[in-house]
């Protein structure tokens, strides 16, 4: 299969791309500049030179492949426009491969997070056939704004697209992870000198390796039918308070209860503070057993080990 990869310098691009190749499939990926160019290729990707801005360069690049992976993010209209903008841009280009793929059966695959549908409250694991809550113009400001972007590609699928949303925990970790959710965590904990979790710490966050995810994206592109959603979660709820006791022990700091309250969570955790408080543990039971899938690679607390995220001084 001839796949098109958005994304492919991210986190988790460069695992995709890698787990493709190594599958036999042949990938071309977005790249904006020379050094994206160079970081693709390595790892054995044609290029199409090109930005997230080009929505018909992005069409045809769609309609020339045999699918496309797209983990791309507008993040350039975060200072100027925040999830919002982002969020509309995306469904843009979502509705552009809609017409790139219409009534070809190819496979469209594209991230999402378990953290956005905003399904707090459950009372129960959300499973892969819990449907994203309404999101849009009313949720302005809000992880939950960019559902629009799910419910665009899941309707897709009643044009003919092989459409599927892979959900994509709280924390992706891997030896190559510099921006993620546990860097941030552990410099915010080093100029703090305490490692905070909020409340009682007891609202539970999901974990995947790199490695793991980027299989769910390709068996997702081979056989995931269409209109679904794939959880690509292996650990999948553990505390917040957990997590900051492993990195408390780790940095040798001391793990503290920050009063969940409007004024002591944002000036702790800053522009983290509504994603600290998330409850959304989450099974991926039916990407399991529908994909086939099984994580191989270590879970996050063993990764907190691997020398990446706490090298010897």
């Amino acid at each position: 299969m001839h796949v098109f990869v958005t994304g492919g310098t991210g986190h988790s691009g460069p695992y995709i791309i890698s787990d493709l190749i190594a599958a036999g499939h042949e990938v071309t990926a977005l790249a904006r500049s020379d050094k994206a160019e160079e970081a693709v290729s390595r790892l054995g990707a044609k290029v199409r030179r090109g930005s997230l801005e080009d929505v018909d360069g992005l069409k045809a690049a769609a309609a020339n492949a045999d699918g496309v992976v797209h983990v791309a993010h507008r993040q350039d209209l975060l200072p100027t426009g925040g999830i919002n903008a982002v969020a509309a841009a995306e469904r843009e280009i979502m509705l552009a491969y809609g017409e790139a793929l219409a009534g070809t059966g190819k496979p469209l695959v594209v991230s999402a997070s378990i953290g956005g549908p905003g399904w707090e409250g459950l009372g129960r694991p959300a499973t892969e056939e819990d449907p994203s809550l309404p999101g849009g113009d009313s949720y302005k400001g809000a992880l939950r704004v960019r559902n629009i972007v799910e419910t665009t590609v899941i309707g897709l699928a009643e044009q003919g697209v092989r459409s599927s949303i892979v959900r994509i925990p709280e924390i992706m970790h891997s030896s190559t992870d510099n921006a993620g959710f546990l860097p941030l965590l552990i410099g915010l904990a080093k100029e703090k000198g305490v490692v905070g979790y909020p409340g009682d710490g007891e609202n539970r966050w999901t974990a995947v390796h790199a490695r793991d995810l980027a299989s769910v994206f390709r068996l997702a592109l081979e056989k995931g039918a269409a209109g679904k959603n794939w959880h690509a979660v292996a650990d999948e709820g553990f505390s917040f308070r957990e997590l900051a006791e492993a990195l408390g022990s780790r940095l040798n700091l001391p793990a503290v209860s920050i009063p969940a309250d409007a004024l002591m969570l944002p000036g702790f955790f800053g522009f983290l503070a509504n994603l600290v408080t998330l409850d959304t543990p989450a099974s991926a039971a039916i990407t399991r057993r529908v994909l086939g899938w099984e994580p191989t690679q270590p879970g996050l607390f063993a990764d907190l080990d691997n020398g990446h995220y706490f090298p010897a001084h």
